[in-house]
This record gives structure tokens, sequence and C-alpha cells, in this order.
């Protein structure tokens, strides 16, 4: 499968079966989040890997969504705003932005290897903040449930053109 084709195939997957994700399979997973680029290479992110039931219940709290119930294994990505490059013209944090290329070598990651995932940015902060008990400093930037498919079916994508979305400057 060349990268197009696995770029296509990823999708928001949210019926997930009740088999669990091995471990070798979720370390794979961290190990391609691991190689992602950052700004100035400063890698301001850490990950929680959760499949313990219980903890899984109470992050339903902060994203309650039936379908969020069915997941078995969920991963925390938090961005360290003190490890992050900030442009020194305007001060912007990079952090939300090397997060989400580490986040997409994840999703792609899981998607070589047969497992599905969902990139969950609308979740409760404040109930987050205090689950976790996260210094300033640390903020959850999404949750990353993966796991196997429930079905076989994959939902088509809808895409502009790229005539749409290209300006060429020749």
């Amino acid at each position: 499968m060349n990268f197009l084709e696995l770029a296509s195939s990823r999708y928001s997957m949210r019926t997930f079966a009740p088999k669990p994700v091995e471990r070798e399979k979720i370390d794979y997973i961290l190990q391609a989040a691991q190689i992602a680029p950052s700004a100035v290479n400063f890698q301001p992110w850490s990950f929680i890997v959760i499949t313990q039931a219980e903890m899984l219940t109470k992050l339903h709290a902060c994203y309650p969504r039936d379908w969020f119930l069915t997941v078995k294994t969920c991963i925390v990505v938090v961005g360290n705003h003190e490890q992050s490059w900030k442009r020194p013209i305007d001060g912007k944090d990079h952090c939300d932005i090397d997060a989400a290329i580490a986040i997409d070598h994840m999703t792609l990651a899981a998607t070589e290897i047969g497992l599905g995932t969902c990139w969950i940015c609308n979740f409760n902060l404040e109930k987050c903040l205090q689950l976790f008990n996260f210094a300033p400093h640390l903020e959850p930037i999404a949750f990353l449930a993966i796991g196997y498919p429930a079905d076989e079916k994959t939902p088509e994508k809808k895409r502009k053109a790229l005539s749409e979305i290209t300006k060429w400057i020749e």
C-alpha cells in the first residue's frame, strides 16, 4: 500500500469491536508519534495510554458519547507549553501543531496495522484537567480512541478538489 492509499483508508471510526488492542500494537503506534517532527525538535508532548476499564469510564465523563463507551484503548495526548517552541517575532506557541503532527502519525500507523482511530478534541477540558491533575503548563490536546473496527464498512470521504484548495504561483 502506498502512502496515498494508506492516508485515504484512514477515517474517524466510531464503532469499535470489544477486542482489546495488543500492547505491541500500541507500542508501534507510540513509536510513530515518537519519530514525528516538531518545531526545533523540542518534542513537547507526552502520551497517557489508558486501557483500564475504570479509567476509561472516568474519561467518558469528559467526552460523554455513547460510542466512546465501546473504546478499549485511548491515548490522551498532552502538550507541554514549557517545552514547546515559541516563534520569536510574535510568541506563537507551536505546542498544538507539534501534537497534531504526532497524532497524525499515530492515526496512520494504527491504520497501517488494521486498527481504527478517532481523534477527539471536543472534550470537557475542565473535567479532564481535574481527572489528571495536570500542572498548569500541561494541556490535554486530544484523545485518540484506538481499536479494532466493529464492522468492515469504510465511510465515503468527501474532499474538495485540488483546484479548490491549491494556488500555484509560477
